[in-house]
């Protein structure tokens, strides 16, 4: 399969095809005789882990590292399994975030007309608001 096909099946750009081959986020693509890239399968599964993996946050370099461990003729298969397990943290831990954010919107959102009502009637002002650092349901805590 060509690059402009690979393109637009995996949604990726041609350029970001040749820069992912360049600095090594993918291992060198096989060319045909005239020196084209022709992508396999196997090349596919790489561009589209890649692209997973950007998507989630992962950094050029780390994805570098855990193309370059699987091009390697040693058994390197504990130390790649551990840049993704990396990976997964990082996800877990931005996935935590994300619901903690989402809570406090569907809070904002349940309790907006109220609010407004509490501002309009001079039960609320700009000195006497909720705190909402200090609710339970959105207390922090040492390792936020």
């Amino acid at each position: 399969m060509n690059s402009k096909k690979v393109s637009e099946v995996l949604g990726v750009s041609v350029d970001t095809l040749r820069y992912y081959e360049r600095v090594g986020v993918i291992p060198p693509v096989k060319r045909d005789k005239n020196g084209y890239r022709n992508y396999r399968d196997k090349d596919l599964n790489w561009i589209f882990l890649a692209k997973s993996l950007r998507g989630a946050g992962m950094s050029i370099e780390s994805m570098i590292d855990f193309a370059s461990l699987a091009q390697s003729n040693e058994d390197v298969t504990a130390a790649q399994k551990e840049v993704l397990h990396e990976q997964m943290e990082q996800l877990d831990k931005k996935f935590a975030e994300l619901e903690k954010t989402r809570q406090i919107l569907k809070y904002k959102i349940d309790t907006y007309d109220d609010h407004l009502a509490k501002f309009k009637s001079g039960e609320m002002n700009s000195d006497n608001v909720e705190q909402m650092w200090k609710m339970a349901e959105f207390k922090t805590t040492e390792k936020d």
